[in-house]
């Protein structure tokens, strides 16, 4: 099977516009634009069957890449969008399409990355059509986030705050989510009231460029089958920022910003600000607090916390965490079984879809006949450990290890919970704790994070030599990345198939059953 959207060379030169038909996409969100002269680029964000127009901003080796500038006529079968910030939000890819059409785009992606990695690999390997099975649907495809990382900012500079998601494009501005379609009702309520709470008191966000201010993201998980919502406050330890009365030190709050090379006005603009809310820290924290608890929501809150983080990364790093309310998970339940989840954790992000995707890793591992001698499994990267068990009933041990120390804990309280003795889970990377385990797997279960396993964990995984390995992947480029690697070590996919777990967005799951030849 050929890549699906082959690039030809072109010779249009950068900066030059163009115009032409999207023909197909490439993961994640590339188009391929045929122009009416037979060349042909990629433009991100254009879907198959528009006409679109876009500018050539690079070019390497004969091939470009555009950037989309407007889309003069829609796709045959493209709707309406249901979320107004649609296009300008950095979440959804495939919201204007028929979902069956979506799920019928990531498997073509998924199967041509695939059958690309195989073509290099330089083995002897079955095409993709051999071991492919047909991809899978998401139970629920709307409302179906049980996690979800909301930023504070603004929408556009000098606008009002906003609480929301990326736009497209942009590291600055923001999209309003109070509307948006991939989480539940309980979601927006919390981000509408969280936004109005500390707009009201004029709190500042911390500026990314700047590296001042206070909020940071709003963190909400769900439990989907539960219905128990943890809510972490991400702000930076700059509390002087928005409640000092004294003038002095406000006098120094702007030499600072002065000695940073910021404009004068810039200090200007926020000394109406400066003191708005004029209240400690604390009591900022308990009326919002009361704020959210005061919510009419269809879930309930467990658990609200505030998390420090003052690095200058635009990521959430726990820099030390309280408990404002409740307790410091939500708990869930997947295929009969409990997990208590925390904040950082990782957790499938659809719970609806992780029951189906649980389903089949299990359907996989059962029919290879590893399971039927009672073997010692690796659960590799294993998050809270809820493949480890789930498939722990028909092992004589599973070893569990994960990085995040947090889920670690986690994922052992979750073994005493449901009862399961056999479970040993291991804090550290895959790369340094396999060298301290005594015992040798007889199959193995990876489920790296989007970048796949590190290259230098790869060898001493294979090492082990044995017969099965499952390979589940959020990142169907880092799983085609990994491949040949396998290839070479003598391992053929068996059984494969993809899951969208992600609806309307560009994300895809890829689960592969790969078999050691002797």
């Amino acid at each position: 099977m050929k890549s699906p959207c082959p690039i030809r060379e072109n010779d249009m030169k950068k900066g030059e516009i163009f115009t032409g038909r999207v023909t197909g996409i490439r993961f994640p969100n590339k188009g391929i634009v045929e122009t009416q002269d037979g060349q042909s680029f990629m433009v991100k964000n254009a879907l198959p069957g528009q006409i679109v127009e876009a500018k050539l901003t690079k070019k390497r080796n004969g091939q470009g890449e555009g950037l989309l500038l407007r889309v003069l006529e829609k796709a045959p079968d493209e709707r309406e969008s249901p979320c107004p910030v649609f296009g300008r939000c950095g979440g959804c890819l495939y919201l204007t399409l028929p979902y069956e059409r979506e799920l019928h785009i990531k498997e073509e992606q998924v199967k041509g990355l695939l059958q690309q990695a195989i073509d290099g690999s330089g083995t002897e390997t079955d095409s993709v059509d051999s071991f492919w099975e047909p991809a899978h649907a998401s139970p629920v495809t709307e409302g179906y986030r049980n996690k979800m990382e909301f930023t504070f900012g603004d929408s556009c500079k000098g606008g009002p705050l906003t609480l929301g998601m990326h736009r497209r494009g942009s590291f600055y501005d923001l999209a309003d989510a109070s509307c948006c379609a991939i989480v539940d009702g309980d979601y927006r309520a919390i981000v509408r009231a969280a936004c109005d709470f500390f707009a009201k008191r004029q709190i500042p966000y911390f500026h990314r460029v700047r590296h001042d201010g206070y909020l940071r993201h709003l963190l909400v998980r769900k439990g989907a089958h539960t219905g128990e919502i943890l809510i972490d406050l991400v702000t930076t330890s700059h509390t002087e920022e928005f409640y000092c009365e004294n003038p002095e030190t406000v006098s120094i709050l702007r030499d600072r910003e002065k000695a940073a090379g910021h404009a004068e006005q810039a200090a200007g603009d926020r000394k109406d600000t400066m003191n708005a809310f004029t209240g400690s820290e604390e009591e900022l924290l308990h009326a919002f607090t009361d704020c959210l608890l005061g919510l009419k929501l269809d879930g309930n809150i467990t658990g609200i916390l505030h998390t420090v983080n003052d690095s200058a990364a635009d990521i959430i790093e726990d820099q030390g965490t309280q408990t404002l309310y409740g307790r410091a998970y939500f708990e869930e339940q997947i295929l009969g079984l409990k997990f208590l989840v925390t904040p950082f954790s990782f957790f499938q992000t659809n719970s609806y879809g992780a029951e189906l995707l649980y389903t089949i890793a299990r359907d996989y591992i059962a029919g290879t006949g590893e399971m039927t001698k009672k073997p010692v499994v690796f659960d590799l990267y294993c998050g809270t450990g809820t493949i480890s068990q789930l498939v722990a009933p028909s092992a004589s041990k599973v070893v569990g290890v994960e990085i995040v120390e947090e889920a670690v804990e986690a994922a052992k309280q979750n073994a005493v919970r449901n009862g399961i003795a056999n479970c040993e889970f291991l804090a550290g990377d895959v790369l340094k704790v396999l060298d301290t385990v005594q015992e040798k797997p007889d199959l193995i279960i990876l489920d790296p994070p989007r970048d796949g396993v590190h290259p230098k964990a790869l060898p001493k995984i294979l090492a082990y030599g044995v017969s099965y390995i499952l390979y589940i992947s959020c990142k169907p480029t880092s799983l085609a990345r990994d491949l040949p690697a396998f290839l070479a070590a003598g391992y053929r996919p068996v059984r494969a198939t993809c899951l969208d777990q992600f609806p309307w967005t560009s994300g895809v799951e890829t689960l592969i059953m790969m078999q050691r030849q002797n």
